[in-house]
């Protein structure tokens, strides 16, 4: 299996709008960051695509990495810089001849539906629009052979979700992990999880507890995404311990 690091951005994407901070005005590719998505490739010979969340960057991350299928997408929450690149899904269900199932909880699948009811509305459409099939999600589902378990986790007051696939973990927007979700966070040889900033955040861990979280997990391989203005690529990264980096757009992970 791989993971592509589609974006690794926060809900602003780096440069943030009208800041000209150091980071902002890097000319180092990784302080380039959009909004934070991954793409899951299972192994060969079928190899399916599977994309955790449609960021608000989808169309230019799938251009920029050459994505060409969108075999299913798993949501982990419905806040708009991981759902508002929903609609460039239709260009994949002309291209593929066919619906994109798409799998979250019930209460991600449930605002979806409402914030953009024309793709869900069940009259006939006068324009194109994508062809989604929901499926809500509480426990572990297989996608194309793939056993997918759903991570309930802390995203300030909500729980949203992560997802495990295999021997990697995706975590973003996290800012606590519930007990019962650690005992499903075991034996990882891979996790990426959010680490906004240094500073403290009352919705999402800062780089020090993101820290915690991989020492008391003990992956194999930690990758720190979700990444703010504040995190400069390459001066930080040299204060991470052994086993553990940043994520930068376009990065690849072999599990």
């Amino acid at each position: 299996m791989k993971l592509l690091i589609l974006g690794s951005g926060t809900s602003t994407g780096v440069p943030v709008i009208a800041c000209g901070c150091k980071v902002c005005s890097s000319k180092n590719p990784k302080n380039s960051r959009t909004r934070s998505s991954l793409l899951i490739r299972t192994d060969e010979p079928d190899s399916k695509n599977i994309l955790i969340d449609t960021a608000t960057d989808l169309r230019a991350q799938c251009l920029a990495n050459k994505i060409n299928r969108v075999d299913a997408v798993l949501f982990t929450h419905p806040h708009a810089d991981h759902i508002h690149g929903v609609d460039e899904l239709r260009a994949f269900n002309m291209a593929q001849g066919g619906p994109i199932p798409c799998y979250g909880s019930d209460y991600t699948i449930r605002r979806m539906m409402v914030m953009f009811d024309y793709i869900f509305d069940q009259n006939k459409a006068e324009s194109w629009r994508p062809h989604l099939l929901t499926n809500i999600v509480d426990s572990k589902f297989s996608v194309f052979g793939t056993r997918i378990t759903p991570i309930e986790i802390y995203h300030g007051r909500a729980r949203i979700f992560g997802y495990r696939i295999g021997t990697a973990a995706y975590l973003t927007d996290c800012s606590g992990i519930p007990p019962e979700s650690v005992e499903k966070l075991k034996g990882l040889d891979v996790l990426i999880i959010g680490a906004l900033r240094h500073k403290t955040h009352p919705t999402h861990m800062n780089v020090t507890q993101a820290l915690e979280v991989s020492g008391s997990l003990k992956p194999k391989r930690t990758i720190f995404t979700h990444l703010s203005h504040n995190i400069d690529f390459e001066e930080d990264s040299a204060k991470l311990p052994k086993g553990v980096e940043f994520a930068y757009d376009g990065m690849e992970i072999e599990v």
